[in-house]
């Protein structure tokens, strides 16, 4: 990728409702070259979306957790993703290399509702679990360094 689609990228990453005014200016282009690129950057899946970042505690998502997860039987399918789709409270699930296969970011109202999920991923998915629960975070969805 050329710098300058590089500078788009890392400004758009930052701001995703900035617009192409500011983005023109500060990536040293037309408005009309940078949307020509943004719209290219678009059409090749180098920018896959615009989201809003929610204040999970207003909406009723305070408890964030990370659940590893191990398979019962080691030879099963590995289909675990498409069996736990369906649960909305999975965030994020991530394939990883060690004891664990997967590891899922999860967020839920409260305990009760962890527990809930927890006996749902054992069932959906025929694994074990591992929880650990966050205490708070510091920092998150920090644009990368391009």
């Amino acid at each position: 990728m050329e710098e300058t689609d590089r500078k788009i990228v890392s400004l758009l990453a930052r701001n995703g409702r900035m617009s192409f005014t500011d983005l023109a200016k500060q990536a040293g282009l037309s408005v009309s070259a940078v949307h020509q690129r943004v719209r290219r950057l678009e059409q090749d899946g180098v920018i896959k979306g615009y989201i809003a970042l929610v204040e999970l505690q207003d909406v009723g998502l305070p408890l964030t957790a990370f659940v590893s997860v191990k398979p019962f039987d080691a030879s099963a399918p590995d289909d675990l993703p498409q069996r736990l789709a369906s649960l909305a409270a999975i965030e994020a699930c991530h394939s990883v290399a060690g004891d664990e296969s997967y590891i899922l970011k999860v967020r839920v109202p409260s305990p009760v509702a962890l527990e809930e999920l927890l006996q749902q991923i054992r069932a959906l998915g025929g694994v074990s679990t591992r929880t650990t629960v966050v205490l708070s975070t510091p920092y998150e969805n920090r644009p990368p360094e391009l």
